[in-house]
């Protein structure tokens, strides 16, 4: 499965491999962003939310941008200096002492990140065929958070609120980490570039209709309706509703949070391959339907876990624990399935609006979903939380349903089904 899973272009498995290294850095820090300005830094549960909120903000207004550049300049004159000011971004989250430093620093942070996730996706998306596609997707994803998973090993087994230095040491580890694409993007220097006009096209061509030529696109439309609310209720909660709920609530500790991610992980390189090959052939918009009725059970397990709360703090433990495998499990299945979608829409001379438009969709949930998270879990012990976020992703799984019509069987993955007519776009 893994060699099926592997790239055929050797220019695409040395990227994944800049994925898994990066991902370890990205892995050290990812839990404790809230836990580190709240309870390290001193910044209140709502500062500390808008900051992380703030960031998602910025990321959003620049990401149109970036699918501009990486249209017109190409990937890899876009993806390196970002991969660079990301460093310095996140290095500088070592020195936060004050709102104010937090929410410069999450600036910097938010200017390198707002292209590197359509840029690297582009790159991907050059390098491999239609019919490979959806499987390195798939296989990027699950290298992604073996790298998390390993770096949250290591920061779960050393990080401390008492001493501030551990979180500092990790941010700085984190910072290095996103050197590591960047170089191997250096040693293919004919990756990542604007794709070359055909033959007696104009070179203007390329940049006609723009994003409006993308927000046309119907099923692209409802596609992102999808991903918003899926992502609002389940991605968007990771880093600040999941952790305040674990420890506000159901009272486990930040070590706990860290297991639970690293169980994550483990569910996800686990399962990721054999995902991949069941997927094939499959329709990809039910795929995406039941990744909201799983994220939705995930949700139900982590607030079943609320009500056991202090009264049995191992099952309370291990209903966490248990919550964030199930919801890996989901992911296995959207990780694949969501960028083949995209890409399967996009055409070359646009496929960088097109992934930049969907990376919007984390911008955009990221902005709502942790300014939300704490005044939802402070009503009601948290059960109107935990209400919302599960009906956000059963409603996610109508609107995955809803898209089916609107794509071809080929765009939906359903290789051996007799093709349908080209559905209107508009």
């Amino acid at each position: 499965m893994l060699r099926r899973a592997l790239p055929a272009r050797p220019e695409a498995r040395r990227i994944l491999l800049g994925t898994l290294f990066s991902a370890v850095g990205r892995g050290l820090t990812l839990p404790f962003l809230f836990i580190y300005l709240t309870d390290v830094r001193g910044l209140t549960d709502t500062r500390a939310g808008l900051v992380i909120g703030w960031f998602g903000a910025v990321t959003l207004a620049l990401s149109p941008l970036a699918g501009t550049f990486i249209d017109r300049f190409g990937a890899r004159r876009v993806v390196l200096p970002c991969l660079v000011i990301e460093a310095i971004g996140t290095g500088s989250l070592a020195l936060v002492d004050s709102t104010a430093s937090a929410f410069g620093v999450m600036t910097l942070v938010a200017v390198g990140s707002s292209a590197i996730w359509a840029g690297q996706n582009t790159i991907l998306a050059s390098l491999t065929g239609e019919g490979e596609r959806q499987r390195v997707f798939g296989l990027n994803f699950a290298l992604l958070n073996l790298g998390i998973g390993m770096g949250g090993l290591i920061s779960g087994a050393v990080v401390d609120v008492a001493r501030p230095i551990t979180f500092e040491v990790i941010y700085l580890l984190d910072a290095v980490s996103y050197l590591t694409p960047a170089l191997i993007l250096l040693t293919l220097p004919h990756v990542g570039r604007r794709p070359a006009v055909a033959a007696g096209t104009k070179a203007d061509d390329r940049r006609t209709g723009g994003y409006l030529t993308v927000l046309r696109d119907r099923p692209f439309r409802r596609l992102v309706v999808f991903g918003l609310v899926l992502t609002t209720c389940g991605y968007a909660q990771i880093e600040v509703g999941f952790a305040a709920y674990s420890v506000r609530v159901v009272e486990v500790t930040p070590r706990v949070v860290a297991w639970a991610l690293a169980a994550n992980t483990v569910m996800i390189v686990l399962s990721q391959l054999l995902v991949i090959r069941r997927l094939e052939g499959r329709s990809r918009t039910r795929a995406l339907a039941t990744v909201g009725a799983v994220f939705a059970g995930a949700w139900l397990v982590l607030g079943a876990a609320g009500v056991v709360g202090s009264a049995n703090a191992v099952l309370a433990a291990l209903g966490v624990v248990a919550c964030s495998a199930i919801f890996g499990f989901g992911e296995t299945m959207l990780s694949p399935v969501m960028p083949a979608i995209t890409n399967a829409l996009a055409t070359d001379e646009l496929r960088g609006r097109y992934n930049a438009m969907s990376s919007m969709i984390f911008g955009i949930s990221g902005v709502v979903g942790p300014v939300t998270a704490g005044p939802l879990i402070a009503a009601a012990n948290g059960r109107v939380w935990v209400a919302v976020v599960v009906g956000g992703c059963l409603a996610a799984s109508v609107l995955a349903l809803s898209l089916r019509p609107l794509l071809t069987a080929a765009q939906d993955g359903r290789l051996t089904a007799t093709e349908a007519p080209e559905p209107a776009r508009a």
